[in-house]
């Protein structure tokens, strides 16, 4: 029980999340679905809360003294690289788009930042969970494999 609560939290984790849960699960011996369901549970946890007020807290800090020039950074950053997925892809796009991005486990790629994005690109909250979700469990998979072939060639 105490492994799983671990896992758990080891996937809320910003930069971490599901992407290194799942190798520390497999490393510790765990079952691959159960791992594979708390890290997607604790991976998805924090994405409403995200969605909902992340935006407003990067909007409510962009004039702030020591952090606004930092604020201001990701709120611009963050609309820049919207406006151009949107152009790229579409607005029907935007779903598939969002669940590639989440589900390709590279840094800076999990469900924090797909939240995010989707709060800067206005998608309804509905398809933002779903698209994340899908690409969470893409992810989890994708690591799996990746931890089982690791595991095996080096015998760790």
């Amino acid at each position: 029980m105490k492994k799983f609560f671990l896992i758990f939290l080891i996937s809320m984790v910003p930069l971490i999340e599901l992407r290194g849960a799942i190798p520390i699960a497999m490393r510790m011996d765990m079952p691959f679905v159960p791992a594979l369901i708390i890290s997607v549970i604790g991976n998805m946890l924090p994405v409403p809360f995200i969605y909902f007020f992340a935006r407003k807290v990067l909007i409510w800090g962009a004039d702030k003294k020591y952090i606004g020039k930092f604020f201001r950074f990701c709120l611009e950053k963050g609309e820049k690289a919207g406006k151009k997925l949107v152009k790229t892809t579409g607005r029907g796009g935007l779903f598939v788009a969002l669940l590639l991005f989440v589900g390709i486990p590279l840094p800076g790629t999990g469900a924090w930042t797909g939240a995010l994005g989707a709060s800067f690109l206005n998608m309804g909250f509905k398809s933002t969970v779903l698209s994340v979700c899908l690409g969470v469990i893409l992810a989890g998979c994708i690591m799996a494999a990746a931890s089982a072939a690791s595991l095996h060639i080096f015998g760790l």
